[in-house]
């Protein structure tokens, strides 16, 4: 029975370790992605016009 918790523990470990990995991951991404990826990151440039009546007293 300790062998089967032993194993339940080591395998917790790894997965809580992996967890965090990818958390980092994402984080370095998030911040990183940026700068070395600017057009993945860049919103679309078009123009948009729409006319506007302001009507006033």
């Amino acid at each position: 029975m300790q062998e089967v918790r032993d194993v339940m523990l080591r395998l917790l470990k790894w997965l809580l370790v992996l967890a965090v990995l990818a958390g980092l991951g994402f984080v370095a991404f998030a911040l990183l992605g940026p700068v070395l990826m600017p057009g993945e990151f860049a919103p679309p440039q078009t123009e948009i016009t729409q006319p506007v009546t302001l009507e006033f007293n």
